[in-house]
């Protein structure tokens, strides 16, 4: 497959776009039956169970004397609030729209970006019927895909509301999504969040690799302002990320929106006021997004990682920034000739060697500030619980 086909498929795969958007679908045989979300094996994690959700989190802290240390992980069971889940594209499956058999790709994203939440709330991630990369890509091959975005939302929307109905007993809730899934996490909060009743349980949103439209002068996504304090709650919080040396080309739709007067949000999980922080990244050579680290990663010399992930304190920093059009989360990697641990990080797609720029840090939007964002969640949940 040509670079050039990879950028654009790159691209409608980032902004998690249904097929429709792009060609015309035909007609289907038969309305596809409805998903029964009260079936458990209809979720890809759920409390309790041993599950995609489920897998270690233990990570290696490496400092920049080369010191290692191990950091334990324990999810809490009893945490007082829940956090709904919905994974970016990443399907293997070859048709239109995946089956309901987590492939792959698809439990190993949700270790990747959704499991370590689980130190600070309950976890609930639905499966469901997701455009592929298979469809994408025939689209880009100038032919009729057979992927349904409606689908896809419907499914997400059955289970938000299974969960509402049988799970949520009132409690406070986060929602979580990463490109398709941001995707459809902005429609489901437009149509069945804001201004209904249960937008007073939204603890926050996290919008990640995704690009949510707000009015400046408002600083919001709808009536949900963005989170620009510790402790707020309601508020939403989204970024796409690019290396801060390779900003997002003219031709990159991530980092900004098409609707007059309105900019991407970008909230930095690590500087919620804004401004320049250290980001507290677990990265991994597990694989990420359904696209495997090859060579493995030297995170460090001499130092031998025998865990699933790896921090590096001190080495990446980011900051959100307006550029022309364009609101994104400027990464900067800061090596030190005399530090032992690796002078760059992993998450730029790579077609033949070569970055695909427009894609800027997409692979690891959610690696990158695992450890803000799961703290922003833990104050958030004091916070929650301390107004109710």
């Amino acid at each position: 497959m040509s670079r050039k086909l990879w950028a654009a498929l790159g691209l409608v795969m980032g902004l998690g776009l249904s097929a429709s958007a792009c060609a015309q679908q035909p007609a289907p045989a038969a309305p596809p039956t409805p998903n029964d979300y009260t079936k458990d094996e209809n979720w890809l994690c759920r409390p309790g169970r041993q599950d995609a959700c489920a897998r270690d989190q233990t990570a290696t802290v490496i400092q920049a004397d080369g010191k290692a240390s191990v950091e334990a992980f324990k999810a809490d069971p009893n945490a007082p609030i829940d956090c709904f889940y919905v994974y970016p594209t990443v399907s293997s499956d070859p048709g239109g729209n995946s089956d309901m058999t987590p492939d792959l790709p698809e439990k190993a994203v949700a270790d990747q970006q959704f499991a370590r939440f689980g130190q600070v709330c309950k976890l609930y991630a639905p499966s469901y019927r997701q455009v592929t990369i298979a469809a994408l890509r025939k689209v880009m091959m100038g032919q009729a895909s057979p992927g349904d975005g409606a689908l896809a939302y419907a499914d997400v929307l059955a289970a938000w509301k299974d969960y509402l109905t049988r799970d949520n007993h009132g409690r406070g809730v986060v929602l979580i999504g990463h490109s398709q899934g941001s995707h459809i996490l902005l429609e489901l909060i437009a149509k069945e969040i804001d201004g209904k009743p249960v937008q007073k349980q939204i603890v926050s949103a996290l919008i990640l690799g995704m690009n949510t439209p707000v009015d400046p002068a408002k600083d919001a996504y709808g009536s949900l302002p963005l989170c620009r304090k510790a402790g707020q709650v309601g508020c939403v919080i989204s970024y796409v990320s690019f290396r801060a040396d390779v900003p997002p080309p003219a031709t990159s739709r991530f980092g900004k929106v098409d609707q007059p007067g309105m900019r991407a949000a970008c909230v930095n999980p690590a500087a919620l006021a804004g401004g320049s922080a250290t980001v507290k990244s677990y990265f991994s050579d597990r694989t990420i997004m359904g696209t495997a680290m090859r060579p493995a990663t030297v995170w460090a010399k001499g130092v031998e990682v025998a865990t699933p992930y790896v921090e590096l304190p001190g080495l990446v920093s980011a900051e959100c920034v307006s550029n022309g059009a364009f609101d994104y989360l400027a990464v900067t990697v800061r090596p030190d000739p005399a530090d032992p641990r690796a002078d760059n990080i992993p998450g730029d797609l790579l077609v033949m060697g070569v970055p695909l720029k427009d894609w800027g840090l997409h692979l690891v939007d959610v690696n990158l500030t695992m450890g803000d964002l799961v703290s922003v969640v833990g104050t958030q949940s004091k916070a929650y619980a301390a107004a109710k």
